[in-house]
């Protein structure tokens, strides 16, 4: 990170129009030992609290469709009614979160009884590393991001077809909550050079 915004201060500073891109710090590495991700010394993105701080919540927002996808897949296999005969033991959708809690990694869900879901095994990825992102970063625009998202594969039904995340008909409400996320960030350097 300060490499690329250093570099980015050099070359406006020589006369060349420049603008840095650089990815949004995750909650994890801002309360580890790496720190936040806004540059360091001279060579710094500001406001640097706020970029490290949920900043404008595109990572919330993130969580939350990704999460949206993970409990309609849960409330399908449980539901009898609109049931697409998903096998549990096949869904590789996992729940994300904006936090290194190793303990959640891998998990059992649906335990509690009847009304709680079906019991089976699931875990947390990080924000950052979750296929979400990936798409996030990927789209050109609104429309793609959905066609994108309903391209996710979820998991194989009990007669081994591919089920996919429109399927579910989740794409609509999973881009509804990434509208502003996938607008880029505006910020600026030490020296008042643009930052993306």
């Amino acid at each position: 990170t300060t490499i690329s915004i250093g570099l980015n201060e050099g070359l406006n500073k020589i006369g060349k129009q420049s603008t840095v891109v650089i990815r949004e710090p995750s909650l994890g590495p801002v309360f580890g030992i790496k720190g936040g991700a806004a540059g360091g010394g001279r060579a710094q993105v500001v406001p640097m609290e706020e970029i490290n701080l949920h900043f404008t919540g595109d990572f919330s927002a993130i969580e939350k469709a990704n999460n949206l996808l993970a409990a309609l897949i849960d409330n399908n296999i449980q539901n009898k009614k609109n049931n697409l005969g998903i096998d549990p033991r096949t869904v590789s959708w996992k729940r994300v979160m904006d936090m290194n809690d190793r303990a959640l990694r891998k998990i059992i869900v649906g335990l509690g009884g009847q009304g709680f879901g079906v019991p089976r095994e699931a875990g947390f990825d990080i924000t950052a590393a979750s296929e979400i992102m990936a798409i996030l970063c990927l789209s050109e625009n609104f429309e793609d991001l959905k066609n994108r998202l309903g391209n996710i594969f979820v998991g194989f039904t009990y007669d081994k077809k591919a089920i996919y995340a429109r399927d579910l008909n989740a794409e609509g409400a999973m881009a509804a909550l990434l509208k502003d996320a996938i607008k880029p960030n505006l910020v600026q350097t030490l020296e008042g050079n643009p930052a993306i």
